[in-house]
């Protein structure tokens, strides 16, 4: 099974799985053609990060997060959201494939050629594909800036409102393909990256281009619901997503009704405990200290969880908005074997700028470091961000259960805490899960307000008692892209799969 946010996608990491592949080989096509189809929110110039699980083996991570141009200007005020000034890090995401097919034909039996595994994103990048809804409504949101994005109109037509062709991107996938994936950092196309950023006014080399590795890391886990929550370590925010699962792990949740006040008042009362150690703490952990040990620890846990307040106004909202948009895909194969992966090129569109004739829409994740370099955040040449993305895996027995994650930002940990109660308390089903009303606490792009969204479909009397318990809360529409755009695939011992993307999106899961 595969699942994705975006149909083609899905059907080309399908393809891999029918002809023998594995689900990471899997994952790597639907990876490639996502960069093709939604470029809006990922690509290949932006990180990924990957938890890979396996039947009676430790779960692995894979962290591609770019670092810091090594000459990186110190920062005067606000770091740039767009331009070149705000294409500040390196991208990972390519080389975050490169370890995962390294994994795949070592320990996983792989089958596939790499080659092989671009066909299906070189056709749509040369021969065009059907503009998305998602990716016309964030064109149009950015129409008046975009002139101002270094290469983008040429790339980005406005008027290809129904088909696009990307030749540059066509021709660097070709390069990827052919040639490896070291040759984004290192080869002819490493060059041409480089010196189309720096033609944009970034401050990235191709000395730092060639220093770019994603790396194999061991994921954080918590135990829950006798079962075992994975996610990834600093610098990215997984602790926050596994610690608000742990205080809501020691709650009892029977007779608690699902989706009422009570379930929604609990979840977020747990993000804001998570959300402050998160402010306070994550960073890149080779320039500071991370306690996650004792941050996720029982003992910390049950503190966390003793200070859960009846009243939403004895704890207000903690901490500044963060943006972000990403994409989350997954795949499992036959052998109970499954990927979950996040992709982001971090705000909508990244930086703006295309790097040259590469057709590369480069991020601006470097605009989540802290402008005071005393900050544990702060920039600083060499160092990886802060970063949003967090995928996570369910493991029962051993044996992986579920494979999930959202795009979001901030909104993450909140829709996955939402899912995984409504998928292992609960008992829902993917589709059932991803369907209900979510929440999202804190400001967005369109409302400058810190308050509780929620999908008036949650109902009258769910408005009414988050209300009388001092939450602020805001409707939004139900089904509102807002509350994140997540995927879910549920493997039983049976080895039957069952899987969905989110309704408020133009995702699908697919299997064989």
């Amino acid at each position: 099974m595969v699942t994705s946010p975006h149909p083609l996608a899905s059907e080309a990491g399908l393809e891999v799985l029918a002809r023998g592949g594995n689900a990471i080989e899997a994952a790597i096509a639907t990876a490639a053609v996502l960069c093709v189809v939604c470029p809006h929110f990922t690509g290949l110039g932006g990180d990924g990060f990957w938890l890979l699980a396996q039947p009676g083996a430790p779960v692995r991570g894979i962290s591609g997060i770019g670092q810091a141009a090594a000459a990186v200007p110190a920062p005067s005020g606000p770091i740039p959201l767009r331009g070149g000034a705000s294409a500040l890090t390196t991208a990972a995401a390519v080389d975050s494939w490169a370890r995962a097919f390294d994994i795949s034909a070592r320990d996983w039996q792989g089958s596939q050629r790499w080659a092989s595994l671009f066909d299906r994103a070189i056709e749509y990048a040369r021969e065009g594909v059907a503009v998305s809804a998602s990716q016309r409504f964030w064109r149009g949101m950015r129409a008046a800036e975009t002139g101002q994005w270094h290469g983008f109109d040429a790339a980005f037509p406005a008027q290809a409102s129904q088909q696009q062709r990307q030749p540059g991107l066509a021709r660097t996938l070709s390069l990827l393909a052919a040639q490896g994936p070291r040759e984004f950092y290192e080869g002819e196309l490493a060059h041409r990256l480089a010196a189309g950023l720096q033609a944009a006014g970034s401050p990235l080399t191709l000395d730092d281009m060639r220093r770019t590795q994603a790396r194999e890391v061991t994921p954080l886990a918590v135990p829950y619901r006798g079962g075992t929550l994975l996610s990834l370590p600093p610098p990215t925010q997984g602790f926050a997503t596994l610690q608000a699962m742990g205080i809501l792990g020691e709650q009892d949740f029977a007779g608690i009704p699902e989706g009422g006040a009570e379930h929604v008042h609990r979840m977020v009362e747990a993000i804001k405990l998570a959300f402050i150690d998160r402010d306070r703490f994550l960073a890149d952990p080779e320039f500071a200290d991370v306690p996650v040990e004792r941050l996720l620890g029982a003992a910390h846990i049950r503190r966390q969880a003793a200070r859960a307040q009846a009243d939403a106004r004895a704890m207000p909202w903690p901490h500044r908005f963060r943006q972000g948009d990403t994409v989350f895909f997954a795949a499992a194969d036959a052998s109970g074997r499954g990927a979950s992966v996040l992709q982001s090129i971090y705000y909508d569109w990244g930086s703006g700028v295309v790097a040259g004739d590469t057709g590369v829409l480069w991020h601006n994740r470097g605009a989540a470091f802290h402008p005071d370099p005393a900050h544990a955040n702060g920039l600083a040449g060499g160092k990886r961000p802060f970063h949003t993305l967090n995928p996570v895996a369910y493991l029962r027995d051993g044996r992986p259960e579920l494979l999930l994650g959202t795009q979001g930002a901030d909104g993450q940990p909140q829709t996955l805490v939402a899912l995984l109660t409504r998928l292992i308390d609960f008992g829902l089903d993917p589709a059932q899960a991803l369907a209900r009303p979510r929440f999202l606490l804190g400001r967005t792009f369109s409302d400058s307000r810190d308050s509780l969204k929620l999908e008036e479909d949650a109902g009258a009397e769910v408005f009414a008692s988050l209300a009388a318990r001092g939450h602020e809360v805001a409707a939004i529409p139900a089904q509102s892209p807002l509350a994140g755009l997540p995927g879910v695939i549920r493997l039983d011992r049976s080895g039957r799969m069952t899987g969905a993307h989110d309704p408020r999106g133009d995702g699908v899961a697919l299997g064989l």
